[in-house]
């Protein structure tokens, strides 16, 4: 059924089917050749350099084909030489995928030491991609049994390294059941697992296979890889795996790629600077693409094998083909919206699942078609990469934190689109915080902290509240006002859930804890507290500055409504340190928006009230009284401050302004009663000056004491002009005599 290409095709373009794979000629000089049109170009002193490694490579490989009894390494200079030009060539240029198929050959047919076998698979590092044919046959030779335990072992995670190296996929999926009767043998037991759980298909999932991993797992005991792939068999067949398996994702299966990584990072970015158009050799794929790290090279959908022939012809004739019930539809020809919703039942994802992130489509799918298997896929996958590639977690990531930085704002924009957050960024959230040093990736990483999903708060304060916080201490004000801003997101991200999943059927799947409502309402309100406490110690620590203060005030102006606008019980004032810097706050801004948010408190109470006197509760719950006794106190104040000049002597909050007349009158301030109402308050002080340049133009001396009166309801319009909505609002509904006037007003323009 299968036959080696002879080593002639080393030296002739391969007869392939499609337009996109590379001959070794091509390699050689760095650039693609096209059957129908080949371009002709000078050589210079590097591609004559490539000559000359590619004359000593076909040489080598040669010289591998040859093989034929068993050699030793010891004093044979040939071997020697060859094998240090296969390595030598491989972990710099790649191989060409015509030199997979002599080189698998002779490391698993057992010619050679397991020394030089073991080099020559650590050599596999590919130039584009790597031959089915290939793999496929060097897999028939672990049934022999030539090759020694430790090279099987080898060859196993060699072959989960490149799987997304591989052009096709569709014999090896024939081979799912030579390597599920591998998992007899404990050693390669693991990356049996890891290798099926990249192959599995929902016509895999067979009832025997199921009796055996159990059997497996009572043997061997609770184990991540048989879980992983149980997992996953259960997502495809929920009926025949009936265990209980742990619902939230983990690292199930050890990293495989050790002795190439560094290798496949060299490679591409060397071939990426010396040949423009070796993007487009990738998978098949006919675009550009980043061939620096392993994310990016997933990012784009690979043709697969069973279509790849006719794809062209498909997007020529641009034909919508409704595919059988039976049958799968490419998601590389998935071009148009149209093309989703006709063959949505029909989509096989391709196995670099990290193409999905860029694809407007599948996410639209899976918004509509709720496919764990896919989610399932995707988060094994997402949290393979973050936990590897980290650039402050892992010491040799350092040179790639700008790609590292485009991954973190692709997965964002992903749960942007999805409206939900990955448990797998969750994860790896959770283990490199410690590890952070809040400047590495900064904004990539606080916009990943604005979609963790609800868990518990025991479970938040460990992983995430702790370590946030030594952080957000001995950071910056901008790293201050940036932590405040993504607490706010996310507190938004989960009341939106909230708000969806109240208008959908299942309420059970709210959360991916599956959360009651007094379990979220304990969570906002631990968010909200911790929010409270952070901003109280950091406006002390950075003198109340304004910049701070305005997005702490911008988080409770999300607070302060979510009793009316999210529809949940729960209103929590804001701690004593941040209402009174924001009420004797030096800028108008903050003030204004103070207001704003008491003006949203009182509505919110009010309408809290008159649902638990109507015995009409949205939701059957009830504040308690400490609520209300906290906004009197404040309104109290804030009306003694703006409007009575009174709050010395009425504010009764224990962290007030409350003060005796006799230590007031040692502060030699003269009108020390009125120095912070809104015509005297540090932060309307400017607006006082431009009235009164306006209403007594010729008096340069400026009289505050002239406001007053019937100039007063004069001043306050001028306030109203200058786009303070916010007072307004505050005043006309907390000021009985402005509240009286302005309900007359609105009746007479009625009228």
């Amino acid at each position: 059924m299968w036959r080696r290409q002879s080593f002639e095709t080393l030296k002739k373009p391969p007869q392939v089917h499609y337009k996109n794979q590379t001959d070794l000629s091509a390699w050689r000089k760095g650039r693609r050749t096209d059957p129908e049109k080949s371009v002709q170009s000078h050589q210079s002193p590097n591609d004559q350099e490539h000559d000359s490694e590619q004359d000593s490579l076909e040489e080598a490989l040669s010289y591998f084909e040859q093989v034929q009894a068993r050699v030793s390494l010891k004093k044979n200079n040939v071997l020697q030489k060859h094998l240090t030009t296969v390595e030598s060539i491989a972990l710099q240029r790649g191989l060409p995928p015509e030199g997979f198929d002599v080189l698998l050959k002779v490391a698993l047919s057992g010619k050679l030491a397991d020394t030089v076998n073991t080099r020559l698979l650590k050599s596999l590092v590919p130039a584009s991609v790597i031959p089915e044919t290939s793999v496929v046959s060097a897999v028939s030779w672990l049934c022999v049994s030539k090759c020694s335990g430790n090279i099987q072992l080898l060859f196993l995670r060699w072959l989960i390294t490149m799987f997304d190296f591989i052009d096709h996929k569709e014999e090896l999926h024939a081979l799912y059941g030579f390597f599920f009767s591998f998992l007899q043998d404990e050693k390669m037991c693991p990356y049996v697992c890891h290798l099926l759980y990249l192959l599995t298909r929902k016509e895999s999932v067979k009832p025997f296979r199921i009796r055996r991993l159990l059997d497996l797992q009572v043997k061997m005991g609770m184990q991540s890889h048989l879980q992983a792939l149980l997992s996953l068999y259960k997502l495809f067949c929920p009926e025949l795996v009936t265990i209980t398996l742990p619902g939230k994702m983990k690292t199930y299966f050890k990293n495989s790629e050790g002795p190439w990584k560094a290798a496949i990072n060299t490679v591409r970015r060397r071939n990426q600077a010396n040949s423009p158009v070796f993007q487009t050799l990738l998978l098949g794929t006919g675009q550009p693409q980043s061939r620096k790290r392993k994310w990016n090279t997933q990012l784009m959908i690979p043709a697969s094998s069973t279509n790849r022939n006719n794809l062209e012809e498909d997007r020529e004739k641009n034909c919508v083909k409704l595919y059988s019930r039976d049958e799968s539809f490419p998601v590389e020809q998935l071009q148009t919206f149209s093309q989703l919703l006709q063959n949505i039942h029909h989509l096989e994802f391709p196995s670099q699942m990290g193409s999905v992130l860029t694809n407007p489509l599948l996410l639209h799918y899976m918004n509509c078609i709720k496919d764990e298997s896919v989610y399932l896929r995707l988060y094994y996958w997402m949290g393979q990469t973050l936990q590897e590639e980290c650039t402050w977690c892992v010491a040799d990531n350092n040179q790639y934190e700008e790609e590292f930085k485009d991954f973190l704002e692709t997965v964002y924009k992903t749960e942007c689109f999805l409206q939900e957050g990955f448990s797998s960024c969750e994860e790896f959230l959770y283990k490199s915080l410690p590890l952070w040093n809040g400047v590495c990736c900064r904004s990539q990483v606080l916009r990943l902290v604005s979609w963790i999903p609800l868990s518990s708060f025991s479970e938040m304060k460990s992983h995430f509240y702790d370590p946030l916080v030594q952080l957000f201490f001995t950071s910056s004000l901008y790293f201050k006002c940036s932590v405040i801003e993504s607490l706010k997101e996310l507190l938004q991200n989960w009341l939106n859930r909230h708000m969806i999943h109240l208008d959908s059927e299942s309420d059970s799947q709210v959360h991916s804890l599956n959360t009651t409502l007094s379990g979220l309402v304990n969570m906002v309100a631990e968010l909200i507290h911790f929010v409270g406490w952070i901003s109280t110690v950091a406006l002390h620590l950075e003198n109340n500055h304004t910049f701070l203060l305005y997005f702490i005030l911008d988080f409770y102006e999300t607070v302060c409504d979510i009793y009316l606008r999210y529809n949940l019980p729960l209103l929590i004032m804001p701690p004593p340190g941040v209402f009174y810097p924001a009420l004797l706050s030096m800028d108008s801004v903050n003030l204004n928006q103070l207001c704003y948010i008491m003006y949203r408190y009182r509505t919110n109470l009010v309408a809290a009230k008159e649902n638990e006197q109507s015995k009409k509760q949205m939701l059957q719950f009830k504040f308690s009284s400490q609520t209300y006794q906290e906004y009197n106190q404040f309104i109290i104040a804030m009306v003694g401050c703006l409007w009575t000049s009174s709050a010395f002597q009425k504010d009764t909050h224990p962290q007030g302004l409350r003060m005796d007349d006799e230590l007031l009158k040692k502060t030699t301030v003269k009108e020390f009663k009125t120095s912070f109402n809104i015509v005297n308050h540090p932060a309307m002080m400017g607006y006082a000056v431009r009235f009164l340049q306006q209403a007594w133009p010729d008096d340069t001396t400026f009289n505050f004491s002239l406001i007053k009166g019937r100039k007063w309801d004069w001043y306050l319009e001028y306030l109203y002009s200058q786009g303070l909505k916010g007072l307004k609002v505050f005043i006309e509904s907390s000021i009985n005599r402005v509240s009286q006037a302005s309900h007359s007003k609105a009746e007479n323009v009625q009228v």
